[in-house]
């Protein structure tokens, strides 16, 4: 029996080997849009709460870019540095 390495799809629909999911996943470039979406997520909720029902993610992700997101940049950017 041949073992093939595990394959994930990428949105053309190409597949991406186990190795280039590790690569991509440890990028600093992904690490940043996975801690982005944890803002947006908790932004998506508080704002919810405050009008008590469920805004959806597009409503909170752009309202999120336009009142918080440079501020969270610069913050990021001053605290690794």
């Amino acid at each position: 029996m041949m073992i093939r390495p595990e394959r994930h799809a990428v949105s053309d629909g190409r597949e991406m080997n186990g190795e280039s999911k590790d690569m991509v996943m440890n990028s600093a470039l992904y690490r940043e849009f996975l801690a982005e979406r944890e803002e947006i997520l908790r932004h998506k909720w508080i704002e919810s709460e405050k009008v008590g029902y469920d805004i959806g993610f597009e409503r909170a992700l752009l309202d999120w870019i336009v009142k918080h997101r440079s501020n969270w940049r610069r913050s990021r950017k001053q605290s690794s540095s």
